[in-house]
């Protein structure tokens, strides 16, 4: 099977704008992140390296997206497992700490009613 010719100006143009997206990226919150911070969970202080670098997330301490300042001063690095952490925290403080439930009917027993007796009995009925 015959090569094709190489497409010079199609592999410059791949390669260009693979350079573009990269220095995007890298105007991108979490790219300046990694690079103002060590790979270190701010809540449990696991260590990350490449290898696992995804699963460190950046967290956004006043929980505004929109909100990045240069100085990273509302970013804090955070694991997947503490950062999920964090939201749930956060979305129980705005409700108020309160989940909503439903009211339980009143108990119509007592387990303990007859306590003293089972025990002065040793346990046997």
């Amino acid at each position: 099977m015959p090569k094709s010719p190489i497409d010079n100006a199609k592999l410059d143009r791949i390669v260009a704008e693979a350079r573009r997206n990269a220095e995007q990226r890298e105007l991108g919150y979490r790219e300046r992140a990694l690079k103002m911070y060590p790979w270190v969970c701010g809540r449990c202080a696991r260590e990350f390296t490449r290898a696992n670098l995804q699963e460190l997330t950046v967290h956004h301490r006043n929980h505004d997206h929109d909100f990045n300042p240069p100085d990273g001063s509302n970013w804090e690095l955070l694991c997947v497992y503490c950062h999920d952490n964090e939201h749930s925290r956060h979305i129980d403080h705005v409700r108020g700490g309160v989940m909503e439930v439903e009211e339980a009917p009143p108990a119509t027993g007592n387990p303990f009613a007859d306590l003293k007796a089972m025990m002065e009995r040793g346990g046997k009925r």
